[in-house]
């Protein structure tokens, strides 16, 4: 394993240190889309985007639920961006609001491109509701502490 030491000689240059990304959200999923994920015009489908949401968003209102939970509104999806092949998506999630039975998150996806001059761009965000279910898919209460 390599040492890891102060000297300035081992300092990440500016140019490779990553940039500024969201410090009030939490990354929750990172994940970079192939070939299959691509339409006919070389981008990223757009439900392909909006599935790995689903998944990134569905991170913290489980552990908020512990327990089983499923997407009960997509409230807003904006694609900023064309996603590439072999962009690095980060997916950053903040709770926005915690209900009786429902968690509502907005979602940011950050594309890290071309790592010999990186570049960092949002390139969707979004707004969905989560509701918490019980084993028979039943709404149940969030449980609170």
């Amino acid at each position: 394993m390599p040492e890891i030491t102060s000297d300035k000689e081992n300092l990440i240059p500016d140019s490779l240190a990553p940039l500024k990304l969201p410090d009030d959200r939490e990354l929750v999923m990172r994940v970079m889309p192939m070939p299959a994920d691509a339409n006919g015009n070389g981008d990223i489908f757009g439900g392909w985007i909006m599935a790995q949401v689903d998944l990134a968003g569905s991170v913290l209102p489980a552990r908020i639920a512990k327990g089983r939970i499923t997407t009960v509104a997509v409230n807003q999806f904006i694609f900023k961006q064309p996603v590439s092949i072999g962009d690095l998506l980060s997916f950053y999630a903040k709770v926005e609001r915690i209900g009786r039975t429902s968690v509502t998150v907005h979602v940011e996806v950050y594309a890290e491109r071309n790592p010999a001059n990186l570049h960092v761009v949002k390139v969707t965000e979004a707004n969905l509701t989560f509701v918490a279910i019980d084993q028979n898919g039943q709404t149940r209460l969030i449980p609170r502490s």
